[in-house]
């Protein structure tokens, strides 16, 4: 049993020749520049002439501009990359107005992604071998798993990542085998100490990724604040922080990928809390170890990965008083402070606070789920694809219980 086709991205690291990797970095250049200029140019024609300039225009602009002796350079690369730029330009101003994002800024050389996008025009995928525009031979991909039987690629992206690591991530219609239907439903409550806790009582230990290799981590920042700016060797320890950074990333997505994978497979609904994770990072105490658990990667994942394999994901309204309330008998307490790591209600149950928490979120998204009362329409993902996830409101409740569950 098989879902739609639907777009999947599988990135490979690859190991470019010193031409690939020259060529590329020009690339990644003239495509930060043509970013950068046509998103004064917008900026420009609006704040002098209330003007609003479409892809259409920039792309007018372009032309022109590699026509000038001072950017004929930009000749010099595939054009695709550079007109795929002004078509994310596009896209961000689209998110701005309709009040999706901020304002969008320009790209820093050392700060920004350095990456390029190919459409199937620049590009050559011919048994197992990719070859892009301007480039002799094929890129020496390591090809960690096969792509999907059949595929043909529509879009290729190349990037560079801070530790100087090349990955090529190839665009193509999936057809992702569907796990059988199962009656299995799971609340989740995301937390610090247990990553998630299952309301089947069972709870996830919270790798502390970042935390493993602090003392790695910091040793690398002390070298790099001794080198002097503009110094190799300051280039040199900057690629060393960069690869601590790195390895704390790459582990931490691997085993947010097994967890997450898992979770989709065994159950056929899923539901989680709506978190604000970015207003929770204002608190000093906590934002580290909040940015190392990863929560907004973890429900991500969720989302795409229930749309995928046709389960469902269902998300409650975080003033939903989950830890407050006593999953046995309904009642709910005026405070529950975050030591409070076990509680006795006057019902006589016995809880444990994120076991409570979890069994009381899956009981709320099932209900509301059922009788489709207090559920808000589906969300569109950045792709433009609805999400399988339901959003559930929790009913007025009494004054006691608005408060945010701790």
């Amino acid at each position: 049993m098989a879902t739609n086709h639907v777009k999947r991205a599988f990135k490979y690291r690859f190991h470019p020749t010193d031409a690939q990797a020259a060529e590329l970095s020009r690339t990644f250049g003239c495509v930060r520049k043509v970013y950068n200029m046509a998103l004064q140019a917008r900026t420009e024609a609006w704040s002098l002439r209330q003007e609003r300039i479409n892809y259409n225009t920039t792309s007018a602009m372009l032309t022109a501009w590699k026509k000038t002796e001072e950017l004929a350079y930009l000749s010099e690369v595939s054009s695709v990359p550079l007109q795929q730029t002004l078509r994310h330009l596009q896209g961000a101003f689209t998110n701005f107005f309709a009040k999706r994002a901020k304002y969008p800024t320009f790209k820093s050389k050392r700060k920004s992604r350095r990456s390029a996008e190919y459409t199937s025009s620049a590009f050559r995928f011919r048994n197992g071998a990719l070859t892009l525009a301007k480039m002799a031979e094929p890129l020496d991909i390591v090809w960690s798993r096969p792509l999907p039987e059949g595929a043909v690629p529509s879009t290729v992206t190349v990037s560079q990542d801070a530790a100087g690591r090349w990955f090529v991530s190839v665009l193509c219609e999936d057809r992702p085998t569907m796990p059988d239907p199962v009656n299995a439903a799971v609340g989740v409550d995301a937390g610090i100490t247990s990553l998630v806790t299952l309301s089947t009582g069972e709870k996830v230990a919270n790798p502390k990724f970042e935390r493993a290799d602090r003392l790695a981590l910091a040793k690398a920042q002390r070298e790099l604040s001794r080198k002097a700016k503009g110094s190799r060797n300051r280039d040199k320890a900057r690629l060393k922080v960069a690869r601590v950074h790195a390895r704390i990333a790459d582990r931490r997505r691997d085993f947010l990928h097994k967890l997450t994978t898992r979770l989709v497979r065994e159950n056929q609904a899923v539901v989680i809390e709506d978190l604000t994770v970015r207003n929770m990072l204002g608190n000093h105490s906590l934002a580290r170890a909040i940015s190392d658990a990863s929560w907004t990667e973890l429900r991500s994942m969720l989302e795409y990965k229930a749309q995928w394999y046709g389960r469902e994901l269902i998300t409650v309204d975080r003033w939903f008083p989950s830890s407050k309330l006593c999953s046995a008998c309904g009642t709910v307490r005026n405070a529950m402070p975050l030591n409070v790591r076990e509680w006795t209600c006057d019902c006589g149950a016995v809880h444990d606070r994120d076991v409570n928490a979890a069994r009381n979120i899956l009981a709320a998204g099932l209900a509301a789920a059922a009788c489709g009362d207090g559920v808000r329409p589906q969300r569109s993902t950045p792709g433009g694809q609805s999400s399988m996830k339901q959003e559930v409101v929790p009913p007025p409740r009494p004054r006691a219980a608005a408060q945010p569950r701790g």
